[in-house]
């Protein structure tokens, strides 16, 4: 596998196309990026990254969102609704109940569509276009569905959504049920739904835009730029970790490919890469299992559960990108209950950031490792929170206030309040 951080850029391949290639990380085999449809090397099933004649240092970049760094991705426009540009949100209470020197929340709930799966179909779905197919499709717990559905509508192209039958919270059915989608509930759970989807793109039915796709994770790697422009223009510095949830690992493998280009580029020192530090539910764990093992493959969960519907997967695609991504960066991974996860969310709750159950995780797996002492109290941490509170209405319902009735005057309301 080639992903350590200080691989040298390698030689640009007679396939590449204006300066951009595919890559297996398994043999180094190289592929024209846009001739053919694939997902995987042809030659041992290894997955793919995307690979670039020039890595653009942080002078290169212009404009807004997700396609300011458009010299850091394979295309130089998007199918796009204005996604990226995220707040680092300040949050000095927490700041200070946790224990750290800095703690700022990248808060991708509030991208178009209300998850960070926006910065990666704006490139998959501009991509699909450049190849000519005509009809798009994932597997998802929820939010890749809401995402891939507006931006496949944006870009005019017919979409299927393969959902884990009454497991995605109703905010993010209702999306891709507005945005045109065809919804097709799978009897199992989303790795089922992975399962069928591979087998239909493979067949040509459909192109596939989960995150085994190596295109999306390029518009997710700008989630890693934007935290370093934010610590640099506020801290003077970059973070000492970057804390996020982990489903199908997708960010974790994204991060770590842009942080190994911006020293490849020598924009960043090895000793300056933050650490990559996962946190999953205890309820679906498989990649926290393998990293406490010492594991170089992930075990699949086939049962599993948690509140935290977004991460409730159990074969993470993207474990052969991100268990090196959070080894080489000197990271961890760490595994928390959803009585965790829920008082964490209550917490932003409290700072005015509101998430769905997912996004709280890292928050809650930051505290697990502070209280542990493997978080020291002088680092400056960056938690990404994925998905907007309004995704799972009911689970913010649910952890929430409970209304209380009062009468229909204002004698009655007063009364009320000095009872209660």
């Amino acid at each position: 596998m080639s992903l350590n951080l200080s691989a040298e850029q390698p030689a640009v391949p007679d396939d590449a196309d204006d300066g951009v290639w595919l890559e297996c990380i398994e043999c180094g085999d190289t592929f024209a990026p846009f001739e053919d449809v694939r997902y995987t090397c042809d030659a041992c099933d290894g997955l793919l990254e995307v690979r670039y004649a020039d890595l653009p240092t942080f002078d290169d970049f212009e404009g807004e969102g997700v396609w300011r760094y458009a010299d850091a991705l394979p295309l130089a426009e998007g199918v796009t609704i204005q996604e990226g540009g995220t707040p680092l949100y300040e949050v000095p209470r927490l700041e200070e109940s946790v224990g750290v020197e800095a703690l700022r929340i990248k808060h991708e709930g509030m991208n178009p569509t209300g998850s960070f799966k926006d910065r990666g179909m704006t490139v998959g779905v501009a991509v699909a276009k450049e190849l000519g197919v005509d009809r798009l499709a994932c597997a998802s717990t929820g939010n890749t569905s809401a995402a891939l559905a507006a931006y496949g509508s944006r870009g005019g192209m017919e979409t299927l959504v393969l959902l884990p039958s009454g497991k995605v919270a109703a905010g993010k059915v209702a999306q891709a049920s507005l945005h045109g989608a065809r919804i097709l509930e799978v009897d199992g759970n989303f790795d089922a739904c992975l399962d069928i989807v591979q087998e239909l793109a493979e067949g040509g039915e459909a192109y596939l835009l989960n995150s085994l796709n190596p295109f999306r994770l390029e518009g997710q790697k700008t989630i890693g730029l934007e935290i370093l422009e934010g610590f640099r223009a506020d801290y003077g510095t970059v973070p000492d970790r970057i804390v996020l949830p982990v489903g199908n690992a997708g960010n974790t493998a994204a991060l770590y490919k842009a942080f190994r280009e911006l020293v490849q580029a020598g924009e960043l020192a090895e000793d300056d890469v933050p650490k990559l530090t996962g946190v999953q539910a205890e309820g679906a764990a498989p990649m926290v299992e393998a990293i406490e093992n010492g594991a170089d493959e992930i075990r699949r969960w086939d049962d599993v559960e948690t509140r935290a519907t977004a991460i409730r997967i159990g074969n993470p695609v993207n474990a052969p990108k991100a268990l090196p991504g959070i080894r080489e960066t000197g990271g961890t991974a760490v595994a928390v209950s959803d009585e965790e996860i829920t008082d964490a969310q209550r917490d932003l709750a409290g700072e005015g950031i509101g998430v769905e159950p997912a996004s709280a995780a890292s928050v809650a797996g930051l505290r697990k490792l502070r209280a542990e002492g493997i978080v020291d109290d002088d680092e400056r941490v960056a938690c990404l929170t994925t998905g907007h509170l309004l995704k799972d209405p009911d689970a913010a319902a649910a952890a929430g206030n409970d209304p209380e009735p009062v009468p229909a005057d204002t004698a009655g309301v007063l009364e009320h309040l000095q009872e209660n």
